[in-house]
């Protein structure tokens, strides 16, 4: 092939690859747009570019401020602190259930092992929203009813099967020669698993904890049906306060959406460098 059409096609793979870019951004360039916009309403355009461009919006969500038990609290403040707080506490328990049940699930036979790969398959088969009714009794006879450890309970409910069988097909693909060579070597079952295993599970892990992460900080339904107070509420939830049954703020609402997604951001940068660090880690040297 000669180096004219070699050129020809890296600029066509480029320019479609931009085109998917460009389609995927589009609508995001408009709710930013529409974050950053002075007028009341969106004009039609076809260039997402704010009209009289202010930061009335984001002073609006960030700064707003209510009064609980009597005291003035700053209320995005309280309400970040909430999601991030539930968020993070699902991530760990549904990851930390997940992990030693997946091993088991791949390294051991026992009485059970299919039957119960099937109920936890037929779990993730029913949407949140039908068990919105019986999670809501059960936490009430629990007390534990608007509450945020509540919330993490129905949260990890869910995310401990999807983090089980995404963990079980990692151990599966981690050889068994790792583990026998460092129990040769005099560790136990038990520190093969922690020093050889999850280093090298490491990136797995991550990916997984991350997914359960982003499930519960994004969830709305069991989130506006378990919590009632205020000062308890997570930021989905915030941001359907902007959306009226008469009317709708909607610029407010593309800048909470835009600073609600920054943590998420964030956290998946920071994720992404240990998924760099975990792959490299988990090489076998001879």
């Amino acid at each position: 092939m000669s180096p004219l059409r070699k050129l020809a096609g890296a600029f066509a793979v480029h320019g479609v690859l931009l085109l998917g870019v460009a389609f995927a951004l589009y609508p995001v360039l408009w709710v930013a747009a529409l974050a950053f916009s002075g007028t009341p309403a969106p004009e039609p355009s076809v260039w997402p570019v704010p009209r009289e461009p202010t930061f009335q919006h984001f002073h609006d969500v960030v700064g707003a401020t209510a009064e609980i038990d009597g005291s003035t609290t700053w209320l995005f403040g309280q309400q970040l602190w909430n999601s991030l707080l539930v968020a993070g506490a699902t991530a760990l328990v549904g990851v930390g259930l997940a992990i030693p049940t997946a091993y088991a699930l791949a390294r051991f036979d026992f009485v059970g092992k299919h039957g119960g790969l099937r109920v936890l398959l037929a779990t993730q088969m029913f949407p949140a929203v039908a068990s919105a009714i019986p999670l809501y009794l059960i936490l009430e006879a629990l007390g534990l009813l608007n509450t945020r450890t509540g919330l993490v309970f129905c949260y990890a409910s869910t995310s401990v099967p999807f983090a089980i069988f995404q963990l079980r097909a990692a151990f599966e693909a981690i050889p068994t020669d790792l583990e026998e060579a460092a129990m040769v070597d005099g560790a136990t079952r038990f520190g093969a698993f922690v020093r050889v295993v999850l280093p090298v599970a490491r990136p797995a892990i991550a990916v997984t904890a991350l997914f359960a992460f982003m499930s519960a900080y994004n969830e709305f339904i069991l989130a506006a049906t378990l919590l009632d107070d205020a000062s308890k509420l997570t930021l989905p939830v915030m941001l359907q306060r902007f959306i009226g049954e008469y009317d709708a703020q909607w610029e407010a609402f593309a800048a909470g959406a835009l600073v609600v997604s920054l943590p998420v951001m964030l956290l998946f940068y920071v994720v992404q460098r240990h998924l760099v660090a975990g792959l490299a880690s988990g090489g076998v040297k001879g």
